[in-house]
């Protein structure tokens, strides 16, 4: 992505993370914040915006540069680098780092919100541990009783195509005989 002015001046043509100077710098907003705005963005060098894309931080010798970028005065590159950092505390030098800075809690609230996100999403699970997705077909562990009828959906029925109920991680829907009814995921397993 193209670097607007307010950011070349501000970084003086060099990535805000490792110092490096490049001929092709990105501006990277920093997550979860969407919007484009000069203060939730980063300037990046190609080898820094490539390896934060990709996720990949498994060359740690080379983070050794946020231990400089924590510090400065531009809080989108101090939350950054902190992220950065919090994936490397294995290493400790990284854990020094993040424990030797002083961030405003703003700041480490930011730099953990995408993390808390990821955290909050609603997981269904089925009575194995198996993650189920909208679409899997299930098979039931137990009779079960469907509320409204007087039928009970035996112990190994196929429920084909289930949906996920958005926000109960306890909880798909599928249709037995006909009737689309709420099943708690503990009462079934996915099949193959």
């Amino acid at each position: 992505m193209a670097i607007n002015t307010q950011l070349q001046n501000r970084s003086n043509q060099t990535c805000e993370l490792c110092m490096k100077q490049d001929n092709n710098l990105y501006s990277y907003t920093v997550p979860p914040k969407k919007d484009e705005l000069v203060e939730n963005q980063v300037v990046l060098c190609t080898e820094c915006f490539d390896q934060i894309k990709a996720g990949d931080y498994s060359n740690s010798h080379y983070w050794r540069c946020l231990e400089g970028s924590i510090w400065s005065e531009v809080p989108a590159v101090q939350v950054l680098s902190y992220k950065i950092l919090k994936k490397l505390t294995s290493n400790e030098w990284a854990m020094d780092a993040v424990d030797a800075v002083f961030l405003e809690e703003s700041l480490i609230e930011w730099a953990n919100d995408e993390d808390t996100q990821v955290a909050e999403k609603v997981i269904h699970k089925d009575a194995n541990g198996i993650l189920l997705t909208t679409g899997d077909n299930v098979i039931l562990t137990q009779n079960l009783n469907v509320k409204g009828t007087s039928y009970i959906a035996p112990k190994g029925t196929m429920v084909r195509k289930v949906r996920l109920v958005s926000d109960n991680a306890e909880q798909l829907e599928g249709k037995i005989n006909g009737d689309t009814i709420v099943i708690l995921t503990k009462f079934v397993k996915k099949s193959v």
